[in-house]
């Protein structure tokens, strides 16, 4: 599981839609205090910070939006509680440059 700290649209297409898929998976964790990855490093960074996440999503729909995706899954605003920044790094930004750099998949980090 992994939600980036870098601008979608540096995102390949891969990366910008799992990230997607995985922010809803972090969501419904959190929403419905599920016991699945719960524990997991990136679901514990964004607990307190549904704020955040929602922003997160938001910035994310619209890159895909720009990318001709057709959005289906919107979150819930009144659920959007709590901090509006992440300022929790798994990896700092520049280590998550490089790891997708050496993914060599079309992200241009």
């Amino acid at each position: 599981m992994r939600i980036w700290d870098l601008a979608p649209q540096k995102l390949c297409r891969q990366h910008l839609l799992g990230e997607h898929r995985e922010l809803h998976a972090i969501w419904s964790v959190l929403k419905h205090n599920k016991k699945g990855y719960s524990r997991h490093p990136e679901t514990l960074r964004w607990k307190g910070k549904m704020a955040a996440l929602y922003a997160r999503h938001h910035q994310l729909v619209h890159e895909m939006k720009l990318r001709g995706y057709n959005h289906q899954s919107p979150l819930d605003v009144k659920l959007a509680k709590g901090r509006t920044k992440q300022n929790v790094f798994i990896q700092s930004r520049m280590q998550q440059k490089e790891i997708l750099r050496g993914k060599k998949c079309g992200c241009t980090v």
